[in-house]
């Protein structure tokens, strides 16, 4: 985890395995929501707020094909 005034934690969503179940933009719409298009998700915060990042891991918890990764020195 970051410092306070250090780097914040950086967040990786990957279209290439995303299947469109919208989890992500339940939990965390700050930072997630999908395309109109073809419902993949798309990344609004690659490096969201420390007040977000409880949602952020809420988000890869519910992501039924793990799409999206969390970059902030924890395991998953």
């Amino acid at each position: 985890m970051s410092t306070p005034g250090g780097p914040r934690p950086r967040v990786e969503a990957r279209t290439e395995v995303c299947v469109g179940a919208g989890q992500c933009v339940l939990a965390a719409p700050e930072v997630f929501d999908q395309d109109e298009e073809d419902g993949l998700v798309r990344l609004l915060d690659a490096r969201p707020a420390a007040a977000l990042l409880p949602s952020v891991r809420e988000a890869r918890h519910r992501c039924p094909s793990g799409a999206i990764t969390l970059h902030d020195g924890t395991a998953h």
